[in-house]
């Protein structure tokens, strides 16, 4: 067995083999009985999926998009999205993160490695993400990071169920935004 917290992190970007152990941690962070062991669940507001396999492959097969995965030894512990939106602004998302393992650091060092690499890869001066508004509690931990809300919202894909099956009829995203340092 593994020991999750001295068991060196290794950093990959996800190639299409990765897809269904990437599918399985997404949807354990985010949804159903296992997502809430963590505290990042979307679990009380949406059922369902949070993305399917096609997604997956869809964003790995984009030049302009990569996806981060963190391992320890040949366990997926988590995961973060980045598109490149041109106009030096990517968009970080389906950040994840094995819901027994939340907590211990391991968010805040693959937000910055996508920062790392927004700037690096895609020469971002910007980076937004969106959550859903009702997420107070992970919003106010975006905003530690240096994420501000914007202001702008943007609407909840109600009639499309890949992206899950809203439990209640006010969901919405908000818009964070943080400025990149250049290296």
């Amino acid at each position: 067995m593994i020991d999750e917290m001295t068991t060196p992190l290794r950093l990959t970007i996800a190639v299409v083999e990765d897809v269904p152990m990437l599918h399985a941690l997404v949807e354990s962070a985010y949804r159903g009985a296992s997502a809430q062991n963590g505290w990042t669940h979307e679990a009380d507001l949406i059922d369902g999926q949070r993305t399917d396999s096609a997604a997956l492959r869809e964003i790995l097969a984009d030049p302009q998009q990569l996806i981060l995965l963190a391992w320890r030894g040949d366990r997926l512990t988590g995961c973060v999205q980045l598109s490149n939106n041109g106009n030096g602004l990517c968009y970080m998302g389906m950040l994840s993160v094995t819901p027994t393992m939340q907590t211990h650091g391991l968010g805040r060092l693959l937000i910055a490695e996508a920062e790392a690499r927004a700037i690096g890869q895609f020469g971002a001066t910007r980076i937004e993400m969106t959550v859903v508004r009702q997420r107070v509690e992970l919003i106010a931990w975006y905003q530690r990071r240096g994420y501000a809300l914007t202001g702008e919202t943007r609407a909840f894909p109600y009639d499309d169920v890949r992206f899950g099956v809203p439990k209640r009829p006010d969901l919405s995203f908000v818009v964070l935004e943080r400025a990149l340092r250049q290296v």
